[in-house]
């Protein structure tokens, strides 16, 4: 069905295995532990993460997304600068995705930490009731029933010691859990490899999956950027994408091509 190039041939292979190994030998977390991308703020962050995030995948759906898209417009891209250098551009943009995403959530971990340590010097009920719901929305959305109750409970009693000890505890547990959450997948890549497809050849046509309707690739890259910038800026709680990295690819790849002079280059 496709005619795969070697560079998109080996990468499918690469992402596909160690997708399949690390569940079939049971080190699935381990694997995610040692080679996903944490904060820097992690015990788990490890320097060769900002690389190796990229060929990890967290289930079927999200490894099958990615892999279709470099497929399809990572061969376009290879067949017209050869291996090389489309092995140069995935796998800077790859890591160019991944340091604007570190940075930015830097700037927020910042603004979080500093919050939390407001709390724990002097704890309250309101702070308590802020914290939790401004900086760890998403945990606290998943965590509703754990959680709601000794916000309201706290509030309840103020002076309660003990209660005041379990929301300095929560309050830690969830800045915790939040510092260990992972990025991972080929994403930032591969959105930068579609902001490429988009600009080098705007006017082939490709069949959507989900409708099965064709549209100019120029088209899709476009309906592509403008939806990850708006998610970006309006995430929801239970929204676990890292449109960061997405918008990052795109920005990293568009800077590369300028560089490269490709920018306004265009094929059939």
């Amino acid at each position: 069905m496709f005619n795969l190039t070697p560079v998109v041939k080996n990468l499918l292979l690469i992402n596909v295995a160690v997708f399949g190994a690390s569940y079939l030998l049971g080190l699935y977390g381990e694997v995610i532990q040692l080679f996903a991308l944490y904060s820097i703020n992690s015990d788990n962050f490890r320097a060769w993460q900002f690389v190796t995030y990229m060929f990890l995948h967290a289930d079927l759906w999200h490894l099958f997304g990615n892999m279709i898209g470099l497929i399809i417009f990572g061969t376009w891209l290879e067949e017209v600068w050869g291996s090389q250098r489309f092995l140069q551009y995935y796998l800077i943009t790859g890591l160019g995705a991944a340091v604007l995403f570190m940075g930015v959530e830097l700037v927020e971990m910042r603004g979080m930490r500093q919050d939390v340590e407001a709390f724990m010097l002097e704890p309250d009920p309101n702070s308590f009731e802020l914290v939790v719901t401004e900086h760890f929305e998403s945990l606290y959305a998943r965590n509703y029933s754990n959680i709601n109750p000794l916000i309201r409970a706290y509030g309840d009693a103020p002076d309660d010691g003990e209660l005041e000890r379990a929301a300095k505890i929560k309050v830690e547990q969830l800045y915790m859990a939040t510092v260990n959450i992972p990025m991972l997948g080929a994403s930032g890549a591969v959105f930068g490899v579609l902001l490429a497809a988009g600009l080098l050849f705007p006017y082939r046509r490709i069949m959507l999956l989900f409708p099965p309707i064709p549209m100019r690739a120029r088209v899709l890259i476009f309906f592509y950027g403008a939806y990850e910038i708006y998610a970006l800026f309006q995430r929801t709680p239970n929204d676990q994408i890292a449109h960061m990295a997405h918008v990052g690819g795109m920005l990293v790849g568009f800077i590369l091509l300028s560089m490269w002079g490709e920018a306004r280059n265009r094929y059939q």
